[in-house]
């Protein structure tokens, strides 16, 4: 599963995901993307159950690119423990998602409807309401 090697804190505070995504929200790798419509928190274990979603769907033909990376650690205290005695330990590792950001793209020799249909699949593993998306071809 995704997660950084190294950081330079350990805990983090939980921040606030308000507005759309600025950078991340075109379609640049691949032909087709899954885009995100609403905002959350997106664990390593979704990516990576979406991700193998994705492949087996494809049949292991095309290119799959994860356009979002779990760098936040998200804590939690143990059940059943009193108030007090700091932070608690990190449970996972999470990638903050805001409404417009490209989660993944798929490209390569694979035709759109299988595309689609992997996407698809990868949707159903994500905490969130997302679209397929297409590249702009320009010219």
């Amino acid at each position: 599963m995704l997660m950084p090697k190294r950081v330079k804190y350990r805990k983090q505070m939980r921040g606030r995901m308000k507005g759309k995504a600025r950078r991340g929200a075109e379609v640049h790798f691949g032909e087709y993307g899954l885009q995100a419509l609403e905002p959350a928190w997106v664990s390593s274990r979704q990516i990576e159950a979406s991700r193998r979603a994705m492949v087996r769907s494809m049949r292991r033909r095309g290119k799959v690119w994860i356009r979002i990376f779990p760098d936040k650690p998200i804590t939690k205290r143990a059940a059943e423990s009193r108030m007090g005695k700091g932070k608690g330990d990190v449970e996972y590792w999470a990638a903050v998602v805001k409404p417009g950001r490209i989660l993944f793209e798929i490209g390569g020799e694979v035709d759109g409807e299988v595309a689609k249909e992997a996407l698809r699949r990868a949707s159903y593993k994500l905490p969130i309401k997302t679209k397929i998306v297409q590249r702009d071809e320009i010219g």
